[in-house]
């Protein structure tokens, strides 16, 4: 009984918030709006949630906020008089926002509370898409839905296959090609040649027992139209090579390797511009077999990774070295390093390394 009662004071509170001797209020006619369903076609929806003034000083509206950018209010900006009416005007924009939307407006005043809290809400019919959003790459009038087949995990030493939807936009046909394709990877059209207008679609192979690498593993390739190279139509092929440890035993698993590190991070403080950090991320096998590092990578250039070994036994300890290059690099720095080992809990570790580059005087 005593929580219902609290519940009602403060719906009470609200309701006449700003109505309190010499002070301002304000009461808006609806809180929540819903502009139902609309084409996405029909552009920005606006609605315009009126108030008054119920206090006995001016009211001002100090700052609206919107909770996302596709959503923009407008408002009055002057102090209003006792008794006086004014709008919080809302405008939701739904391009490329298909489906339910619920947002919320937070409007800040002069009245107690401060804060006022106005809904909108609908649903964006969507709109038909273009040809050229559906299939986004153009080359040279074959358009792909996208310039990158990301096999995304490929386990080391199977194969995975593919699927990319294509059209020939040109008055002619064409037969669809491919240069610079790696050993490890195989693409083909279907069909080979596709005529006028019509679709078709890019089957690729990924065979990850013929690549000796691990980890993001990523390819340009050249896109022909009946054997010659299309202008600037670079098409990319990516996997990420994995261990597939799902069907270890339990005594396989009892007696792996344990890459165990002292730290994943580390913060080499402050240097000039073109001067270098030495950097060392220490660790030890903790397991019970060999701990093999097996592939070391960093995000960039300024950035060289050597370790010490990397076929560490049980028991033990190596290092992960590695050099930042600040060049001609300033400010805050954030890189990283990504190692992939033969831990099945720890098969792909990412090593932090940050500091600040002070720009040379």
């Amino acid at each position: 009984m005593r929580k219902v009662l609290f519940i009602l004071i403060i719906l009470l509170t609200t309701l006449v918030a700003g109505a309190q001797p010499g002070g301002a209020g304000i009461k808006f006619n609806e809180t929540k709006h819903d502009f139902g369903r609309f084409m996405e076609e029909a552009g920005p929806q606006t609605f315009k949630f009126e108030f008054e003034n119920t206090g006995t000083s001016d009211l001002l509206i100090n700052r609206v906020t919107a909770s996302c950018g596709c959503t923009s209010p407008e408002w009055t900006r002057h102090p209003l008089k006792p008794g006086e009416k004014g709008y919080v005007a809302v405008t939701y924009d739904p391009r490329n926002r298909p489906n339910k939307f619920k947002k919320t407006v937070a409007v800040y005043t002069n009245t107690q509370p401060a804060v006022h809290v106005l809904i909108i809400e609908g649903d964006v019919i969507p709109r038909k898409l273009t040809l050229e959003e559906i299939y986004r790459f153009d080359a040279g009038g074959v358009r792909f839905k996208s310039n990158h087949l990301a096999f995304t995990n490929v386990v080391q030493g199977k194969k995975k296959i593919k699927i990319m939807e294509i059209i020939n936009t040109l008055d002619k046909p064409v037969n669809i090609g491919f240069d610079r394709v790696p050993g490890h990877v195989t693409l083909k059209t279907k069909p080979a040649t596709l005529g006028p207008g019509d679709k078709g679609v890019i089957e690729g192979m990924y065979d990850a027992s013929n690549l000796n690498d691990w980890g993001y593993v990523n390819h340009l390739i050249r896109v022909t139209h009946n054997g010659e190279m299309i202008n600037n139509s670079w098409f990319v092929v990516s996997a990420n090579i994995i261990e597939d440890f799902s069907s270890w035993t339990k005594n396989e698993l009892e007696n792996a390797p344990v890459f165990d590190l002292e730290n994943t991070r580390f913060n080499f403080g402050e240097i000039k511009q073109r001067e270098k950090a030495d950097v060392e991320f220490k660790f030890k096998n903790s397991g019970k077999s060999d701990l093999i590092i097996r592939k070391v990578r960093s995000t960039c250039g300024c950035t060289t990774v050597t370790p010490a070994n990397t076929t560490i036994k049980p028991g033990e300890s190596s290092i992960i070295k590695a050099v930042f290059d600040a060049g001609i690099r300033k400010g805050k720095q954030h890189k990283v390093i990504t190692v992939i080992t033969n831990d099945p809990n720890k098969s792909q570790v990412s090593l932090v390394i940050s500091g600040i580059v002070l720009e040379n005087d």
